[in-house]
């Protein structure tokens, strides 16, 4: 399921950026001492693996990452690509130390959700984007998170952390990359070589400085599978997605009545979120494997929902058809607007 972050592509550089203003954002007055290392990064890895995450890597956090960060993320918003998702525009998004001011590595990990089921090709189905079948995320990864973030705050005097699981303006994507999770791939999705992009991901924030991974290298190579599948062409250029055009985004953010004349006749059945991008990708055809947590198997009714009926579900159907789900974010005015918008546009 895409998610709007950032672009990673170096290329990509419409905007400059005042250097002074981004060299004092992320001074030295910013950066509070580390703690002395009272546990290795290699036990704390291992402690996350025991936590049931299936990846698991450290950041650390410096000027020239967050700098590099701080202009993509300047010149993907400069071109309006957020649409009207304004949290996008937090400050707190261009600078780290922000969201916690003695941060000085970022724990991140990963949680695989894929599960073997297929849609049924046929076109009085609706089709729900796999992150929403099961249990929501925002449920399951929290409680591991907080589990490790406990046991790390409690392994030294002075230590200090904090746990997020889209719940604070951090560029996970750009930090998961850094930690050697995966890459931020064409499509914008964070790529791993085990599972794909089918994963979730959260981070820990510390100011324990910690024997920092690799950060992961691009695999797309010349691929550009996804970009040619895209129905509304939101890809733009390789890394950079187009909100504006992504139905992913107007399934799921837009608020308004009715959709674009530009998204409606393509939505080929898509009522929450779309997985066009990831379904095409070379990646997950090769290594989505099934995950392990019986938390994201899906509900069965979300697999195959048929259009005509979402498109006059009650309020109250949705309220108990959609329990603990990540798909609660749609409400149901717009459930039944995409239901409608799918079944006017078929044919």
């Amino acid at each position: 399921m895409l998610r709007f972050v950032k672009n990673t592509n170096k290329s990509f550089n419409p905007i400059s950026l005042d250097t002074i203003f981004v060299r004092f954002l992320y001074s030295e007055r910013t950066m509070s001492p580390p703690v002395k290392l009272p546990v290795s990064s290699t036990l704390i890895k291992q402690k996350a693996q025991e936590l049931g995450f299936h990846k698991v890597g450290i950041a650390a956090v410096n000027r020239d990452v967050a700098q590099t960060a701080v202009q993509r993320l300047q010149a993907w918003l400069a071109l309006g690509y957020q649409a009207d998702m304004e949290w996008m525009q937090n400050p707190r998004r261009q600078d780290i130390y922000q969201v916690m001011p003695e941060v000085r590595s970022i724990l991140c990990v990963a949680l695989n959700y894929y599960t073997p089921h297929q849609r049924p090709n046929s076109d009085e189905y609706a089709k729900i984007s796999r992150y929403g079948w099961g249990r929501d995320y925002h449920k399951v990864m929290p409680k591991k998170l907080k589990a490790l973030n406990t046991w790390l705050e409690a392994q030294g005097e002075g230590i200090q952390a904090r746990y997020y699981a889209d719940t604070a303006p951090v560029q996970d994507k750009v930090w998961a990359q850094q930690a050697g999770i995966g890459w931020i791939a064409k499509n914008g999705n964070v790529i791993t070589r085990e599972y794909g992009s089918w994963v979730f991901l959260g981070e820990i924030l510390t100011n324990l400085e910690l024997t920092p991974d690799k950060p992961h290298t691009e695999h797309c190579g010349t691929c550009t599978r996804c970009l040619d599948a895209c129905p509304t062409n939101a890809i733009t250029q390789p890394f950079v997605v187009d909100a504006n055009r992504c139905i992913a985004y107007h399934t799921i953010e837009n608020r308004n009545e009715t959709l674009p004349e530009a998204i409606a006749p393509h939505l080929k059945g898509w009522v929450a979120g779309c997985d066009i991008c990831q379904d095409v990708c070379p990646w997950n055809q090769r290594f989505a494997k099934e995950t392990d947590i019986s938390e994201f198997q899906p509900y069965p009714q979300n697999i195959a929902p048929k259009l005509a009926e979402l498109a006059v579900i009650s309020d109250e159907e949705w309220n108990q058809r959609f329990p603990a789900s990540a798909l609660r974010r749609i409400k149901p005015e717009m459930l039944r607007r995409n239901a409608r918008a799918n079944l006017e546009n078929r044919g």
